[in-house]
C-alpha cells in the first residue's frame, strides 16, 4: 500500500519491519536445521544424502519448542537487562535536572509540547558526537548523549538531536532495534558456535575399515555426508548474513524518519541540518559494540559497499531535509587533524565549527519560545506552537 506523508510512512515502515522481525525469527529454524544437519553427520558419516535431509527434518521438529522457548528466553533477558548492557558497555548513567538543568529542560520541554512521557536522561562521558534512545516500554525509555555532543551544539542543535531521539521511541523504533539486535546476537552466536566446533573437528566422510566390495557404495554415502557439511555450513552462513543485512536495514531505513520527526517537533530544520554537520564523522565510542553504534543518532563505521553501513550517509540525510523542509546546508566541516581545522586542532566544538547561519535571539529554552533562523519555506512557527 502506498504510504502518503508522514504518519503513513512510520505506519508503513512499522509493518515492514515486523515482517523483517518476523522473518529474523524464521532464521533461527533455519539454524536450528542446519544444526540438526552437522548433528547427524557426526552420529553417522555414512549415509546417502536424502537420509540426512529427512533425519534432520524430524530433529527440527523435535527441537523446534525448545528452540522458540530458547529465542524467547534471550529475549526476556534482553528485555530486563538491555539497559544495564548498553550503560555497562557505553558508560552511561542517569542525570537529574539538577545535574544538567540545560539538557533536562530542553528534553522535557520537547516531551511537554507533545505530551510525549519523559524518558530518563543519561550522560556518556566521551568526546565522541553521539546520541541513542533505548527502551522497550515507557518505564524504560531513556535519552543518552554524551559530553562532546553537550559541548559542541547549541541549544538549537541539542534540541533537534532530542527531537530526533524522542522521535525513535514515539515511532516504537527502539523496541523494534532492540529485539532486532538480540534475535541477530542469537544467530551469531550460534553460528559462531557451529563454525568453530566444525573447524576444530576432525571428521571422516566415508568410513574407514570397510571391505572392497563395499567400497563404492561407501564413497557415494561418504560423499552425501560431505554434501550435507557444505550444505549445512551454506545456511548457517546464509541466516548469519540476512540477519545482519535485516538488522542494518531496519536501522537505517528509521533514521530519515527520525530526522523528519525532530523538524516536526522543533520547527527548525536548519538546526537538525547544523547538527548533523558537527556531527558528522565524530561519533565513534571507544568501545562501544557494532549493536550500540547501530542504535546512534549517526554511525561513522563503515560496511562493504554500503550494504553494512547502518545509517544512510549525512550527506542524504541532509539533501531530503533541503528538500523536504526547506532545510539549508551550510556544507561538510573539516574533521579535526584534517589540516583545514582552525585552531589548535582538537575536537569540534560550537567555536571551532560556528554555525553560519544568524541565530535568532530567544530567551533560552526556559523562558519564551525560541524563534529559529528564517526558512526559504518562509516563518517558521515556534516549536512548541502556541500554549
Amino acid at each position: 500500500m502506498a504510504a502518503y506523508g508522514l504518519y503513513t510512512h512510520i505506519a508503513s515502515n512499522k509493518f515492514r519491519s515486523m515482517l523483517l522481525l518476523g522473518g529474523l525469527f524464521l532464521l533461527v529454524y533455519v539454524m536450528v536445521f542446519a544444526g540438526a544437519l552437522l548433528a547427524e553427520v557426526a552420529l553417522n558419516s555414512n549415509r546417502p544424502f536424502d537420509d540426512y535431509l529427512t533425519l534432520a527434518a524430524h530433529d527440527l521438529v523435535k527441537a523446534s519448542p525448545f528452540a522458540t522457548i530458547g529465542a524467547a528466553a534471550w529475549i526476556v533477558i534482553a528485555y530486563f537487562f538491555h539497559q544495564n548492557i548498553i550503560d555497562a558497555v557505553t558508560g552511561g548513567h542517569d542525570v537529574t535536572r539538577q545535574e544538567q538543568p540545560r539538557l533536562y529542560n530542553l528534553l522535557e520541554n520537547l516531551c511537554i509540547s507533545r505530551g510525549i512521557p519523559m524518558p530518563k536522561l543519561k550522560i556518556v562521558d566521551s568526546p565522541a558526537l553521539n546520541a541513542f534512545a533505548t527502551g522497550l516500554n515507557r518505564s524504560q525509555y531513556a535519552v543518552t548523549v554524551t559530553t562532546g555532543l553537550m559541548n559542541a551544539l547549541n541549544d538549537r542543535e541539542m534540541e533537534a538531536v532530542l527531537g530526533h531521539e524522542l522521535t525513535h521511541i514515539r515511532n516504537g523504533d527502539v523496541q523494534l532495534l532492540v529485539i532486532a539486535v538480540v534475535i541477530a546476537g542469537v544467530i551469531g552466536f550460534f553460528a559462531e558456535l557451529f563454525f568453530r566446533i566444525f573447524f576444530n573437528s576432525n571428521w571422516s566422510f566415508g568410513g574407514g575399515g570397510r571391505s572392497s566390495s563395499s567400497s563404492s557404495d561407501g564413497d557415494k554415502k561418504g560423499g552425501g555426508a560431505f554434501a550435507i557439511v557444505l550444505l549445512a555450513i551454506a545456511l548457517i552462513g546464509l541466516a548469519w548474513g540476512l540477519s545482519l543485512v535485516v538488522r542494518f536495514a531496519l536501522s537505517r531505513s528509521r533514521e530519515l524518519l527520525a530526522d523528519a520527526g525532530s523538524v516536526e517537533l522543533t520547527k527548525d530544520p536548519d538546526a537538525m541540518i547544523s547538527a548533523l554537520r558537527k556531527i558528522e564523522g565524530r561519533g565513534e565510542l571507544p568501545g562501544a559494540t557494532s549493536a550500540v553504534m547501530e542504535m546512534c543518532i549517526d554511525n561513522p563505521r563503515e560496511g562493504f559497499a554500503d550494504l553494512f553501513a547502518t545509517h544512510p550517509s549525512v550527506d542524504s540525510r541532509v539533501k531530503a531535509l533541503v528538500k523536504y523542509a526547506g532545510g539549508r546546508d551550510p556544507g561538510p566541516l573539516p574533521l579535526p587533524g584534517s589540516g583545514a581545522e582552525a585552531g589548535d586542532g582538537g575536537g569540534p566544538s560550537a567555536d571551532s565549527s560556528p554555525d553560519t547561519r544568524p541565530e535568532a535571539p530567544h530567551a533560552g529554552p526556559w523562558g519564551s519560545s525560541p524563534q529559529p533562523a528564517p526558512s526559504p519555506a518562509g516563518p517558521i512557527p515556534g516549536p512548541w506552537g502556541r500554549r
